[in-house]
């Protein structure tokens, strides 16, 4: 398992090992999931100069940074996560 992947699962506490209850478990699963779309979306949101200022950028850099953008939206729905 990646390293950055182990620390996301220890933030979402992994390291309790155990999970009393049913709720837990899925309470730790849900939290995982949610730290592991909101880090894809902040690897789409890089570089941020391109992305906020888009009036420095050719007319294909424009495009590659809408659908970057639009990638993000499309994720942030599908998952229903707001980072």
């Amino acid at each position: 398992m990646n390293n950055h992947i182990k620390q996301l699962a220890e933030q979402a506490g992994l390291g309790q090992e155990r999970w009393n209850t049913t709720e837990q478990f899925n309470s730790f699963l849900a939290r995982f999931s949610e730290l592991i779309i909101c880090e894809c979306i902040n690897q789409l949101n890089k570089p941020e100069y391109a992305i906020n200022h888009p009036e420095d950028l050719s007319d294909y850099n424009r495009g590659w940074v809408n659908g970057r953008l639009l990638g993000i939206e499309h994720i942030e729905q599908h998952f229903r996560v707001k980072e």
